[in-house]
């Protein structure tokens, strides 16, 4: 490998690590599936940039039901946390918390069906 191409992989790598989508900068914990649905994988809660961003890590999967939306919890769901819809069922994706919450309040991130206000899925972060 030359020099230009080690730089390269180096800095690919660095980049991937600074998004949260490759882990381990915040509090990870592993999801349990609610409400007869199958959720499995990691989310990850992490302060960047100062703001708090939750990432569903790349094993997360989640077998799919209407209006299923990204929030967090202490000891249950919160509502005013709700991050908006899961944007994929199945690999990496990443929500910003709102404004003015501070997620070192929280210890679960919750996959939530608002239509039908019911929980889809549960990480309790370490």
């Amino acid at each position: 490998m030359d020099r230009r191409a080690f730089l390269i992989t180096s800095l690919a790598g660095i980049t991937a690590a600074s998004t949260g989508i490759a882990g381990g900068h915040g509090r990870i914990g592993t999801f349990e599936g609610a409400s007869n649905h199958v959720t499995t994988g990691r989310a990850e809660l992490a302060k960047e940039n100062g703001k708090f961003i939750v990432h569903l890590l790349d094993d997360f999967t989640f077998d799919g039901a209407p209006d299923p939306k990204v929030a967090l919890g202490k000891d249950g769901y919160d509502k005013s946390t709700l991050m908006g819809l899961l944007k994929k069922n199945r690999g990496a994706s990443s929500y910003e918390v709102p404004e003015g919450i501070n997620g070192e309040d929280y210890n679960e991130v919750w996959i939530w069906c608002e239509r039908f206000n019911v929980p889809l899925g549960v990480a309790k972060l370490n």
